[in-house]
């Protein structure tokens, strides 16, 4: 799908209307080919926008700008990897080539399409100060995820030593709410780094025409990147420290199983062996001829299940 966004003043249907803003939305080869033969820029393919080296997101073919990152989303379709977005940026046109719908983008639209004055660096710098603030969004939604699941795993006395079902169930709850909290964050991390690297290049690449207020604008948003990114260090941190406690918990249950486990095994091998022998029904038994003989082996075999179970107690294990 293509898109031509032009100042207010022109004439969209008119020969002398020209754009500051061509978004380009799953490019077909042909859409590709008209932006490249009217306005003179190469749309990259999705290959090369996925490329991971900085020489192939950032480059520069003179006042042309090409920049790409990776976004937070993933594709089934392309193995699960992330769907790239690109920025080709020069003194009077944006061109972003994009594979699926981005937050940021229908906000922006909003916002500059009743601005005269719009340009192509001024919808660029305010596509980046809206995917920086819904970066910020996204990581307040998983720090409080987090919280939720460390409430849920420490918060509550009655589950720090509890037995049964709703333990296990909260545990594996957990497990699984912070294996998608550290997925999430992976990608988040990934996407920062890459608004970082794309900021920092054409902060350095486009200061002769760039404006000065726009010049503030990506100064302020690469510090903002740079808080984010160290509290993204700090959520992902606190995640291995919930994915350590909470498999902690998990071996505790296993040990507590296979202890009970030894226990019951311990305790009935002595019974078993008394019931062995006086069931090997030898002729000359002396036991067999005693009155009260059935009574002394049923006592034997209690006292023999008793006694492991009182040591056991008195070692604390029971």
């Amino acid at each position: 799908m293509l898109k031509l966004y032009s100042p207010p003043s022109a004439d969209p249907g008119g020969q002398d209307a020209v754009p500051y803003w061509i978004d380009l939305l799953d490019p077909t080869s042909e859409e590709s080919t008209r932006v490249a033969t009217q306005f003179g820029v190469k749309v990259p393919s999705r290959a090369s926008l996925q490329e991971i080296e900085t020489s192939s997101r950032t480059r520069a073919e003179g006042q042309v700008l090409y920049v790409s990152m990776p976004l937070t989303l993933q594709d089934a379709a392309a193995g699960l990897g992330p769907v790239p977005l690109g920025f080709i940026l020069s003194p009077r046109l944006l061109v972003t080539v994009r594979f699926s719908d981005v937050h940021a983008f229908a906000k922006v639209v909003a916002h500059v399409s009743a601005d005269p004055k719009v340009s192509g660096p001024a919808v660029f710098c305010a596509l980046i100060d809206s995917m920086v603030d819904f970066s910020a969004d996204t990581l307040e939604k998983h720090s409080g995820d987090l919280a939720a699941v460390s409430t849920r795993v420490f918060g509550h006395s009655e589950l720090i030593l509890p037995r049964g079902r709703r333990f296990a169930r909260v545990l594996r709850e957990s497990l699984g709410a912070v294996g998608i909290a550290g997925d999430h964050l992976s990608r988040i991390r990934e996407s920062l780094l890459g608004l970082q690297r794309i900021i920092g290049f054409v902060s350095e690449t486009a200061g002769d025409w760039l404006a000065p207020e726009l010049k503030t604008r990506l100064k302020t948003a690469r510090q903002d990147l740079a808080s984010l990114v160290d509290f993204e260090a700090h959520l992902s941190g606190k995640t291995q420290f919930l994915l350590d406690a909470v498999l902690g918990f998990i071996n505790t249950e296993q040990n507590d199983i296979f202890k009970i486990l030894t226990i019951v095994s311990v305790v009935g091998i002595p019974p078993t062996l008394i019931a062995s022998m006086y069931g090997m029904n030898f002729h000359y038994m002396p036991e067999l001829s005693w009155r009260w003989g059935y009574a002394y082996g049923l006592g034997l075999i209690a006292l023999s299940t008793l006694l492991p179970i009182l040591w056991f107690k008195r070692r604390g294990w029971w």
